[in-house]
């Protein structure tokens, strides 16, 4: 249940206009009272003889008992409260005790026979308003200080109470939510999300990865919005501001909004944190730490794809080893992986991939402050995806986008457990939410990609796969039967093998590949398996086919980057550079 306190108006009976007309979209259906101050407050939705003028002359009576200086200029207070969609629907009988328990606890009518005039209208079956005078009977002000966090405690009580779904509470951390009319708006325009939220993401995207403020406004412009830069007397800039160019006011001006209004940490003091180096980075940066070796560049949406899912897996330990500042960070950087992947994946995963980074952008905020400049191997893995451009949804590129979604899914529930174990309960709902997101998208992307390797399995001889059926009993003897059960086992039969035949252990590679992270919330555990060996292995994440390796071969190119020992030996050890 969200309770709602709106911004304070001066205008009576425009609000009941409101609520007694049929709404901008005609949803108002039977508006009607259900409670009142004294229970006899006149209805002018179900008496033909009574007028809203007349409800508003009752409502505002007090008013009339003051000098005209000591009126208030806003003196309509407005609060709706709204059950979850899955919520019965609740009876006129309740939601008037809802009312009268939500205007106690928030102070407008606390019960002690001399508080304002309210009146609340239901017009739905999921909501009701409620409208009151901010001047009580004995002519005070009524104390109502704070009574948006009053009456959300309230309503946590009343869920219990009525066995509604309970809403996780809040900390203060979230983004402002689309008021009403931004979202009646985007409707009449045929926007997918009002202005406010496509803003929202735009700016996340420009963020992700950036490495300075040029490069940052540079993205923002590039993304079609317009940009208004806050300049002090000496220059610097001081804020900014950005708009969509068709969203305009009455005025036909542009609606802007300041980046601190769409999220706490889009305001520039905030983006440039993100740009800061913790004291080792900053020794790596001038010289003075050890000398480390210089990562390759990145060659394409494979390779970008390859560095991040090790950055990833490096991020996970922090979270589940580090101490808070820092996994903070990476929580917070995981954003803009999630951002960057969404912005150059393939058609068929990005409507998933955009939801899972929408979704996780709660979970990117808490009271925890992230110590910035140990999110530095994620931040500049979410700079190369952005930078490799966007990838096929086949070949190669689509098999290293599956593998970065599967090692994603797992960071956002290492986020959902993080947040969880500090109870933050509106993070963790929002990084699980995420993660079920990152799990669709990942069946999309791993379809062909898993399809291939499983013909792979399928054309090994019987003695290779009974080798490798024997093998995983050997390693990992409580989960065999699962796994060989699984359609995705011929397809870790032929990573077993092409790992074998690479040089390397493929028991230890196992052993190791199930230690590394929980495989519980795991939709296959072969596939999971599948990828993390291809990974620790350095082997591609799809094999060549007969006919490609022959086209390589004709055409006398070295392989592709990503695969060569020392290349993969680079992207392993990504995590050293933070």
């Amino acid at each position: 249940m969200i309770p709602r306190i709106h911004q304070q108006g001066s205008n009576t009976l425009g609000l009941l206009h409101y609520l007694y007309g049929r709404g901008t979209h005609e949803e108002h259906i039977d508006p009607h009272l259900v409670a009142s101050f004294d229970g006899m407050a006149p209805d002018p939705g179900r008496d033909p003889s009574v007028t809203k003028k007349d409800l508003q002359h009752l409502l505002d009576q007090p008013l009339a008992l003051l000098g005209s200086g000591q009126r208030p200029d806003k003196h309509v207070w407005h609060c709706s409260v709204r059950a979850a969609p899955d919520d019965p629907i609740l009876t006129d009988e309740q939601w008037g005790d809802i009312a009268r328990r939500m205007v106690a606890a928030t102070g407008i009518d606390p019960g002690d026979g001399a508080g304002c005039r309210w009146a609340a209208v239901r017009h739905a079956d999921d909501h009701i308003h409620i409208i009151a005078t901010l001047i009580r009977e004995d002519g005070r002000r009524p104390d109502h200080h704070r009574s948006g966090k009053r009456a959300q405690a309230e309503c946590r009580l009343i869920e219990k109470e009525l066995g509604l779904h309970q809403v996780a509470p809040g900390d203060g951390t979230a983004a402002k939510r689309a008021t009403s009319a931004e979202q009646h708006k985007a409707e009449r325009q045929g926007r997918e999300r009002p202005a406010r939220e496509e803003l929202r993401e735009t700016v996340r995207r420009a963020v992700a990865g950036a490495t300075n403020e040029k490069e940052f406004f540079d993205r923002l412009a590039a993304g079609g919005v317009l940009i208004r830069q806050r300049v002090a007397p000496s220059g610097d800039v001081l804020g900014y501001k950005v708009a969509l160019p068709k969203d305009r006011n009455k005025d036909g001006e542009p609606v802007f909004y300041a980046g601190s209004t769409l999220a706490p940490d889009l305001s520039l003091p905030r983006i440039r944190e993100r740009w800061a180096l913790p004291a080792e980075a900053a020794a790596l940066a001038d010289g003075s730490g050890p000398e480390q070796p210089a990562l390759p560049s990145v060659t394409g949406p494979a390779f970008a794809r390859r560095r991040a899912t090790a950055a990833t897996w490096q991020a996970l330990l922090l979270i589940d080893h580090g101490d808070d500042g820092t996994a903070a960070a990476q929580i917070a950087a995981a954003g803009e992986i999630l951002d960057a992947l969404a912005k150059t994946s393939a058609a068929h995963t990005r409507a998933e991939l955009r939801e899972a980074a929408f979704a996780f952008e709660r979970a990117s905020r808490s009271h925890i402050k992230a110590v910035r400049g140990h999110d530095r191997a994620l931040r500049q893995a979410a700079r190369d995806l952005v930078h490799s451009g966007p990838a096929l949804g086949c070949g190669e590129d689509g098999a290293t986008t599956a593998m970065l979604i599967d090692m994603a899914f797992f960071l956002a529930r290492a986020a959902a457990n993080w947040h969880a174990k500090k109870h933050h309960s509106q993070q963790a709902a929002a990084a699980q939410q995420a993660a079920e997101h990152l799990r669709a998208a990942y069946q999309a992307a791993a379809a062909e990609s898993m399809a291939l390797l499983r013909q792979r399995g399928h054309r090994l001889t019987p003695r290779v796969r009974q080798r490798q059926a024997g093998l995983l009993q050997q390693v990992l003897p409580e989960l065999a039967e699962q796994v060989l059960a699984e359609g995705g086992w011929p397809a870790l039969a032929a990573t077993l093998d092409d790992a074998r035949r690479a040089g390397h252990d493929p028991a230890a590679l196992l052993s190791e590949a199930a230690r590394r992270r929980e495989l519980d919330s795991a939709g296959s555990i072969s596939d999971v398996l599948v990828w993390r060996l291809r990974r620790s292995a350095h082997l591609p994440a799809l094999p060549e086919s007969p006919h490609d390796a022959l086209a390589r071969r004709n055409r006398r190119t070295p392989s592709p980057a990503p695969t060569t020992p020392a290349v993969a030996s680079a992207v392993n050890d990504s995590s050293r550079w933070r």
